[in-house]
């Protein structure tokens, strides 16, 4: 048995190296039964070449186009789907299930440990046959990931094409460097249902390279595209230690665009990640020095979700982010594994992001091998250092009265957008 490694000192210079109880860090990481590849008695496929242009002409909609498109588009690809898992609690049903298209990425943001460059990204095969298996669960939703997902366009306008023509929503997160009018308008006319813009800061900077600066013009055609082809924008931004100021504006910026936006805590890896090469003197972590300055800022975003903004993260879920920074994350119903799961670049799978390294096996796709048991045990610790805002979202709606009530808020305004976040 190999010598467990024990987390530094939380007051040292440099963070431990995972966050999580040694021993479940010892049994998920060390762990060796973890398939490398997916077993297959069919011949490789390829993903279909999207036709360009589907609508040569696109028409600008009308607001209240938009709104139908989307309120339609989201009972079919969230809403139904919800309900169904609902009925069948006992399967797996994933309503967010994350597809890790690539494990590269072109910016190197201080923080960020979710890319290595020397892993190959996922194939069409892999690619195909996780819509499939998705599709054949359930799911219609999927979440494409990295690194950056659009190093490679033509692989994510194949995806996008292939996943809507089958009624998937689908979602783009992207950091935007690569997101020039041309990428807009391919993705747009396949049918892409979001895209999640990443950004840190206003202006670029070494740890945070993150920013709208250098995108602007990309961003402003994105958001100017959206009622021809009906796809939502929303900004990403990760809460640090040196960005403060910066997520005041960028919020700011949001909501003159009448885009949303969610808020993530920055935090250390809670799994060791041997390829990450900025653990040590990281600028963007916080201190207990920056606790009661993030309290200011989550209390003002809070203010401003009261004003009108549009903000994906519940109220609570900032509330709580103030005991993450402090090491106390309160219990929240984590549905990952369940409701939620991450499909790695080779197939294999995971229950969550932060797991993506973890080496236990839990299987690949079309043949999972959760285990409400085993998930059970493993969220007793590790729910206690993490708050992912798509997960907590995930649980939160787990939760039927929340769920009524929401819809009936929602009912009342004719369903014309959603007014506050659940």
């Amino acid at each position: 048995m190999p010598e467990i490694q024990q987390p530094q000192p939380a007051d040292t210079a440099t963070p431990p190296p995972f966050r999580i109880d040694a021993k479940l860090h010892q049994i998920l990481y060390k762990d060796t039964s973890k398939p490398t590849t997916i077993d297959s008695d069919r011949p490789l496929e390829s993903l279909p070449v999207p036709v360009y242009p589907q609508h040569p002409d696109p028409k600008e909609m009308t607001k209240s186009e938009y709104q139908k498109l989307n309120a339609i588009r989201t009972w079919k690809t969230w809403g139904a789907p919800y309900f169904k898992s609902r009925w069948h609690s006992d399967e797996l049903r994933p309503l967010i299930p994350y597809l890790f298209t690539e494990w590269k990425c072109n910016l190197d943001c201080h923080y960020c440990w979710s890319y290595n460059n020397k892993v190959k990204g996922m194939t069409e095969d892999v690619a195909r046959r996780s819509i499939d298996w998705l599709h054949s669960i359930g799911s219609r939703v999927i979440a494409l990931m990295g690194g950056e997902p659009l190093l490679r366009p033509d692989f994510i306008h194949k995806i996008v094409n292939y996943s809507a023509k089958n009624d998937i929503f689908v979602y783009l997160p992207t950091n935007g460097r690569l997101m020039k009018p041309e990428v807009i308008d391919k993705l747009g006319d396949a049918g892409l249902a979001t895209v999640n813009l990443a950004v840190d800061s206003v202006n670029e900077r070494k740890a945070l390279p993150k920013a709208l600066k250098p995108i602007r013009p990309y961003f402003d055609y994105l958001v100017k595209r959206q009622r021809y082809y009906g796809y939502t924008v929303m900004f990403n931004i990760n809460i640090t230690r040196i960005n403060m100021d910066d997520v005041k504006e960028l919020t700011e910026i949001a909501h003159d665009a009448g885009i949303a936006t969610d808020y993530h805590i920055n935090e250390t890896p809670m799994m060791e990640q041997t390829h990450f090469k900025h653990l040590d003197e990281n600028s963007t972590y916080l201190t207990p020095d920056d606790w009661s300055k993030v309290d200011d800022l989550l209390d003002y975003l809070n203010d401003k979700r009261s004003q009108g903004y549009k903000m994906a993260n519940p109220k609570q879920h900032m509330e709580d982010m103030k005991t993450l920074m402090r090491g106390e994350v309160p219990a929240w119903d984590c549905r990952a594994g369940q409701n939620s799961l991450i499909i790695r670049t080779d197939g294999t799978l995971a229950p969550c992001f932060p797991m993506y390294s973890a080496t236990h096996d839990w299987g690949t796709i079309g043949n999972h091998k959760f285990d409400v048991g085993q998930l059970t045990e493993m969220k007793k610790d590790c729910s206690k250092h993490c708050l992912s805002t798509c997960n907590y979202i995930l649980g939160y709606c787990y939760d039927t009265r929340r769920v009524l009530t929401w819809a009936a808020k929602q009912a009342m305004h004719g369903f014309k957008g959603a007014t506050g976040s659940f």
